[in-house]
């Protein structure tokens, strides 16, 4: 098996003939999914979805692919093909349009329904091409088929990818469910149609690669969600993704069964639901969605709210009604269902949500009390059959964490495909097919890009080290005012302390001390400011480490008059 070394060099131009595979996101992490694809100078995209952030990146709302390497190649992409439509493979288009907004956009209705309902909020129209499982497109130097897949949100579609390279298959996110709500399969008899082509590259889901078995069937769920309905006798408030049109069909059946009615709670929720009712993927009997301002006049027993924050993410209904900060009150007796998994990563926001609504008395069924999700992803034993029935000639797993990729690695060896053609990467590790061969070329930039607010790409590491500090630790400013000709004090030091548990009482040890080191700067002939500063900083950061055993900012500020 090979894998990319940290110090690759860029990858040389590509070889006439070759497909190149660059991966901008998706590998060695959940979510980010974002591949580029190069043959003869033009480009394919497959996928372009946003990160969420964790704990150590503090006021960042969504983390992109970096686009830097193909910035100046925009005019070369013929365009993005849009697996299914979830936010870590869609929600990174509008900041990619936003540099060149022609670019098409190619995927299932649904898909690109979803992804024109946010582009309009970014007020960009774009190009698109609805295609269907069975279709084959032509787009520039690349053959496009697409190929049903089951996955949880409906119209996923694998991609098989033909150029004179060879054809590569990309999986997307899928599994295999034998009883699907929909009725629609992931389609082996297509998959086993190109493998006797010959798949020269397989790109493999590996979320789930680690996990044994089969994963259970979607409709396993209905009879837990008929248990906690018939056990509720108050309000049930049911937390899931925006875009789990199988999960939120369940419980539009549920509570049809047992006379509540239902209304969508957050703006994202709302919009995407109604878009699956109105192109006829969410089939919703009459009278049963109400406006949530309808509820408080009906009896608690005969409501269910439907809202997103299922991942324990900040500004999501569900944590804002755990903190007491959202118009909706949870009270003694309520009933909260999470109904999705638990992405890595965010397990300790999602506890914490847990520990509010259990606060205010709620009874919350999650995933680790019953079954109240399945995944959406292939497990072990899905990938192994997936695997004798592509036969691929190379693998290089994608999506996922290096755990989940190296598992994935290890089941396509079972199967048979050789050590050295199984390709494990790594984000902006590019991936050459050469004559039947996929070995990796170099490696191209491939950090994260965040969005803070409206700025994208303004904020990066030292911003975000400097606001952990903050966190942490807190901050200590001095300010001096200082005689620009003699470099003597006219002016403090005056210190201040915010969060740091230290009193300004305190500082009155340090003052002295920093006095002196000033004066004794000015004899020397040190007055310019920022000298005077990293003085500053020096003195009383030892002082506090050694004291409190704590480093938090210090900001010295030396005016001169």
């Amino acid at each position: 098996m090979s894998h990319p070394h940290p110090e690759l060099a860029p990858p040389p131009p590509l070889a006439k003939g070759g497909l190149r595979v660059t991966p901008l996101g998706g590998l060695g992490e959940i979510g980010r999914n974002m591949t580029v694809f190069e043959y003869d100078g033009r480009l394919l995209i497959v996928d372009c979805g946003v990160l969420f952030p964790e704990e150590e990146q503090p006021g960042v709302d969504l983390i992109l692919p970096d686009f830097s390497s193909i910035r100046d190649r925009l005019d070369d992409i013929e365009g993005i093909v849009l697996t299914h439509g979830h936010e870590d493979h869609i929600g990174a288009v509008p900041y990619l349009l936003r540099e060149k907004p022609d670019i098409p956009l190619i995927g299932s209705k649904l898909t690109l329904a979803l992804i024109e309902a946010k582009l309009q909020e970014h007020r960009i129209r774009p190009y698109t091409l609805e295609v269907e499982a069975g279709d084959r497109e032509q787009v520039g130097p690349f053959n496009l088929e697409f190929v049903a897949v089951n996955h949880s949100i409906p119209d996923a579609l694998a991609v098989a990818i033909r150029t004179p390279a060879g054809m590569v298959v990309h999986t997307g996110d899928f599994k295999m469910d034998q009883l699907p709500l929909d009725g629609r399969l992931t389609d082996l008899h297509a998959f086993a149609r190109l493998s006797e082509e010959g798949i020269d590259l397989l790109l493999s889901d590996s979320t789930n690669a680690e996990v044994p078995g089969f994963v259970p069937p979607e409709r396993d769920i209905s009879n837990v969600l008929d248990n906690v309905f018939a056990g509720a006798h108050s309000r049930i408030i049911v937390a899931s993704f925006a875009s789990h049109v199988h999960r939120i069909q369940q419980i539009l059946d549920t509570a049809q069964k047992y006379g509540r009615k239902v209304a969508f709670v957050g703006r994202s929720m709302v919009r995407n639901m109604g878009i699956a009712r109105d192109l006829g993927y969410l089939k919703v009997p009459p009278g049963l969605v109400v406006d949530v301002k309808q509820l408080d006049d009906l009896p608690a027993d005969k409501v269910v709210l439907v809202c997103t924050g299922s991942q324990g993410e900040p500004m999501a209904a569900l944590s804002r009604m755990a903190n007491r900060d959202h118009q909706i009150r949870i009270v003694e007796g309520d009933t909260v269902i999470l109904a999705s998994s638990l992405i890595p990563g965010n397990e300790n926001a999602v506890y914490r949500v847990i520990n509010g609504l259990t606060r205010w008395g709620a009874n919350v069924v999650h995933k680790g009390n019953a079954k109240v999700h399945v995944s959406g992803h292939a497990s072990a034993g899905e990938l192994l059959y997936f695997y004798n029935i592509c036969r691929p000639k190379n693998l290089m797993p994608v999506h996922g964490e290096w755990r989940h990729l190296r598992a994935n690695a290890e089941l396509g060896a079972a199967t048979g495909v050789p050590h050295d053609r199984i390709v494990i990467a790594e984000d902006g590790v590019a991936v050459d097919l050469i004559k039947g061969k996929a070995k990796i070329a170099g490696k191209v930039q491939a950090g994260y890009v965040y969005v803070d607010g409206l700025s994208v790409g303004e904020v990066g590491e030292p911003a975000l080290k400097d606001r952990k500090i903050l966190g942490d630790e807190g901050i200590i400013s001095v300010y001096v005012v200082m005689d620009s000709t003699t470099g003597k004090i006219t002016g403090g030091p005056h210190l201040q302390a915010r969060g740091s548990g230290i009193d300004d009482s305190a500082f009155a040890e340090i003052l002295p001390k920093i006095t002196e080191t000033l004066e004794k700067s000015a004899q020397d002939g040190v007055v310019e400011p920022h000298q005077l500063q990293q003085l500053i900083r020096r003195v009383l950061g030892k002082w506090v480490s050694d004291t409190y055993r704590r480093r938090p900012m210090i900001l010295p500020v030396v005016v001169e008059v």
